[in-house]
């Protein structure tokens, strides 16, 4: 007998820990099996699992199980990311922490080996953590992206984009952290609004007929300013055009050009020109081959570029003193205070600068073209599938991709530079050496690289590099295209973009087939979660309080309401308690003898409840597994609940109970062996989004005739496959008229207050001979379960009795002797006045532009779901009143 409830704390590692020891995990080795695989986003190695890697894996490891039940080749390949800049931030830290060592002191070598001590201490943890929400992946191929293998895959790449002219370098801006001095990725990026200033200054005519007012917000970079743009059409500055301002304080002309990029509308209409320190500057510059002048080094300070007097201060410390230069030489002209968005590095928290630097870049938009085309042929696929056009908007506006970091943690770059500066770009230093010896006519000393490559160079890689490319591996082979890849719209560009451009490029087939794009998850009142506001919910505490299951559930049926899902403790409570019902079913159904039966056959039943609830079960079988195919991951959830709940649970349950109690043995025999079955294709069902639970069950309940696995678990177990032939249209109208009169029955005594003790008769009215014959027959379960004294055949209905329809036959409760029906019409009128009023003060609140338009978008949601409850409520009690008066 199963104990009286679930213990998730120690069923759940004690099952996890049995699946992977039997080799569950991996693809089955029959050759016959169809393939299907996914490759994990790798997370970070630093990485702890939050509630985005939470819904993201569990996506994804109720695809691959339902996949592997419907006997698959299914492979979840695992693995984790490098993360350079991440990771070396992390173990700089320590080392700072530990004595106000720096990487720089220690060296290169040694400082590369303590990251990889910290490593093998450390960086299984998340790992270690999607174990507890029972990602079942196949953990004997799990990766790295700093693997030798992935290693290798890395430099055959790099090597080959450079000989086919698509890697090259360049001098460019870059986003720039000074804190790491390096060049990050935009993603990297986070932009802050924060209190600054407009600057308003006097540049003088270079023949002193006038001056020119530009605005900045970084009044440093003004030591870098190489001409002053205005729009062509501006009619106040078309005579100056050509003409020069000379440079405060550096004491330089600078020629006054036009562009298109000026806003005549905008301040002055004048802007100050910085090719070296704006990205928009930049391509000013380039159109009117103007000088680039950097005047910050790697750390923000001002360099030797800049008047002596500047050298050597901190950006912002030269603000300071340019803003003041400017007051004493006369020409501030304004400061205006403002609000305005500035860039910092993500992890480093430093103000980002667009930084001119020599760095390596691939020709993005080269590679794009064909990746751009797979979509537009449909054979990759996005889902929902309006993320393609996100896609395509980024790929066709694609810039050339910096892949170069100044880290120390990372894949190093495969290229060597002789004395000369000339770059040798190799697999191997052997290889450079030969190619310098080739090209100098003797052997030359060569220095590598010290840049690393982005992070998302070797992470574009990961679908093939994996598998053992550019080995011709038989994973590849067999699980290369992968099927599904499932991620966050956030990365579109950064990650899932990568992986198709290289995928495309050097296997010439696209990396997967579909890219389903799962939502974001938010607090309750929908607001993003951080930890400032203190709403973050960690899901390993979670999974603590409520268990791995349902967690799962709660993303899983939550996953499709648009791109956010509102997660609240009482929502992952309640699915929890969508176990404990199941588990208690599991209880009744042992209580009652109810057990497997060999040589049981659904088809051949002969009870009609038993027909019904088989028929339920192969339409619920059939929805579900469309929508998992499909990745409805939310309709499948929302199918699983209600067939377990309302229908098994509630429904079958209940009106089983006279047969299993009654003296018909051969009714009772059927109905005990259906109600094990039924249990079988519930467990198998539900079983991709709560394993832990269903896999207990199955074990706890697990007898003769079980359908099992050459392993003996349930996740191995196959995937159900019912017909049509299992519904029957007879059994479905008579189990169907007999939960429609129980049902509006209850709602009638509900909603008119019918004390719980009193037991009218329900009365039938009017109903063609097959109704009555069924109500006649259905009789004592109809009076258990809706709690009425008898099931009376009758002409008319007495004074006092509350008419109710279901499927054309007209039933009543005469209720009259047991509830005061003068106080009950107060009563309902009273709530429909108030429920009234609700409705026309929050309909006029969402009938205020203003409001909608400045309140934020949880308060709009929020109104509009508390005005369709009230009207909701409001229209059943109306019908409720309509009710009472018509029995006078």
């Amino acid at each position: 007998m199963l104990e009286k409830t679930f213990d998730p704390k120690t069923a759940e590692p004690r099952l996890y820990e049995a699946w992977e020891q039997s080799g569950a995990f991996a693809p089955t080795d029959d050759p016959n099996a169809e393939p299907f695989s996914i490759v994990i986003p790798p997370p970070n190695v630093t990485g702890s699992l939050h509630i985005g890697h939470a819904l993201n894996n569990t996506l994804q490891d109720v695809l691959i199980r339902f996949e592997r039940m419907r006997g698959k080749a299914a492979l979840w390949l695992p693995g984790t990311d490098h993360a350079g800049i991440a990771t070396q931030n992390i173990v700089e830290r320590q080392l700072a922490e530990a004595g106000n060592i720096s990487r720089r002191d220690m060296g290169r070598e040694a400082f590369v080996e303590k990251i990889w001590e910290w490593k093998a201490k450390s960086g299984g943890t998340i790992v270690n953590q999607l174990r507890r929400l029972g990602a079942s992946c196949d953990w004997s191929r799990e990766r790295f992206t700093l693997d030798e293998g992935l290693s290798d895959a890395v430099r055959k790449v790099f090597v080959q984009l450079h000989r086919e002219g698509l890697i090259y370098r360049d001098k460019r801006l870059v986003n720039w952290d000074p804190h790491f001095q390096t060049a990050i990725s935009d993603i990297e990026v986070e932009q802050r609004e924060v209190d600054g200033a407009y600057w308003h200054f006097a540049y003088p005519l270079e023949d002193g007929s006038g001056e020119i007012v530009v605005a900045t917000t970084r009044p440093e970079t003004m030591l870098g300013d190489t001409a002053v743009a205005v729009h062509p059409d501006d009619e106040r500055y078309k005579h100056l055009v050509g003409k020069a301002v000379r440079l405060p304080i550096v004491n330089r002309p600078i020629q006054i050009v036009a562009d298109e990029y000026p806003d005549p509308e905008k301040g002055s209409g004048a802007v100050k020109i910085t090719p070296a320190h704006d990205f928009n500057d930049f391509q000013v510059g380039k159109r009117h081959n103007l000088p680039v002048i950097n005047v910050f080094d790697d750390y923000a300070r001002i360099n030797e570029n800049a008047p002596e007097a500047y050298r050597g201060l901190d950006r912002f410390a030269a603000r300071k003193k340019v803003v003041e230069e400017f007051e004493a030489l006369g020409l501030l002209r304004e400061i205006e205070k403002t609000r305005h968005v500035v860039p910092h590095g993500d992890r480093s928290g430093a103000v980002v600068e667009p930084y001119l630097t020599d760095q390596w870049y691939v020709d993005a938009k080269t590679l794009a073209g064909p990746a751009i085309k797979a979509v537009e042929e449909g054979r990759t696929l996005f889902e929902p599938r309006n993320w393609d056009k996100t896609y395509f908007e980024w790929m066709r506006n694609i810039q050339p991709w910096c892949i170069s970091r100044q880290l120390w943690w990372g894949h190093r770059i495969p290229a060597w530079y002789g004395p000369d500066g000339k770059a040798f770009v190799a697999e191997t230093e052997d290889e450079a050496k030969a190619a310098a010896r080739e090209h100098y006519g003797r052997d030359e000393a060569l220095k590598q690289d010290e840049d690393v490559l982005d992070t998302w160079f070797s992470s574009g890689l990961w679908p093939f590099s994996t598998m053992g490319w550019p080995e011709k591996t038989s994973d590849l082979a067999r699980f290369y295209p992968t099927h599904t890849l499932i991620t966050g719209f956030d990365i579109i560009f950064f990650w899932v973009a990568r992986m198709m451009m290289q995928g495309i490029h050097f296997t010439g087939e696209v990396p997967f087939k579909r890219v389903f794009i799962n939502a974001l998850v938010r607090d309750a009142e929908g607001k993003k979660m951080s930890k400032s506001k203190g709403n973050v919910l960690d899901p390993l505490e979670l999974v603590d309080e409520f268990g791995a299951d349902a967690l799962r559930f709660t993303l899983t049926a939550m996953s499709g309401q648009a791109r956010d899902i509102k997660l609240s403790r009482q929502r992952i409570e309640g699915y929890r308690n969508f176990g404990t019902k199941l588990w208690n079913a599991t209880r009744f159904c042992q209580m009652n003898g109810c057990a497997r039966a060999e040589g049981f056959d659904p088809a051949a039943l002969q009870v009609p409840l038993n027909r019904w609830i088989v028929g339920e079960a192969a339409r619920t079988s059939q929805a579900v597994t469309k929508a998992l195919d499909g990745c409805g991951f939310d309709e499948a959830a929302g199918l699983l609940y209600r067939f377990i709940w309302n229908v098994y649970c509630d429904w079958y349950v209940e009106l089983a109970k006279p047969l299993l109690n009654g003296e018909d043995a051969t009714a009772k025999a059927e109905t005990q062996a259906t109600a094990a079955w039924i249990l079988d294709v519930i467990l198998t069902l539900l079983h991709p989004i709560m394993p832990f639970l269903t896999e207990e069950l199955w074990a706890q309940t697990a007898g003769e005739g079980a359908p099992r696995s050459h392993q003996g678990f349930l996740m191995t177990a196959p995937w159900p496959e019912l017909g049509e032939d299992l519904i029957d249209k007879a059994a479905e109208a008579e189990i169907g008229l007999i939960i429609a009169a129980v049902s509006e029955g209850r709602s009638v005594r509900a909603e008119l207050n019918v004390p719980p003790g009193a037991r009218p008769d329900l009365l039938v009215v009017e109903a063609n001979a097959a109704q009555r014959q069924i109500l006649e027959r259905s009789a004592p379960v109809i009076c258990q379960t809706l709690r009425v004294a008898s099931v009376q055949m009758v002409d008319r209905a007495p004074d006092g009795a509350i008419p109710f329809v279901v499927d054309g036959a007209t039933l009543a409760l005469p209720v009259a002797a047991f509830i005061d029906l003068a106080a009950e019409r107060a009563r309902l009128s009273k709530e429909i006045a108030t429920l009234a009023s609700d409705v026309e003060r929050t309909a006029k609140k969402l009938g205020n532009a203003d409001f909608v338009a400045r309140a934020p978008e949880e308060v709009v949601e929020e109104n509009r779901e508390r005005l369709a409850e009230a009207q909701a409520a409001k229209a059943k009690l109306e019908a409720a009143l309509q009710r009472l008066s018509s029995v006078g």
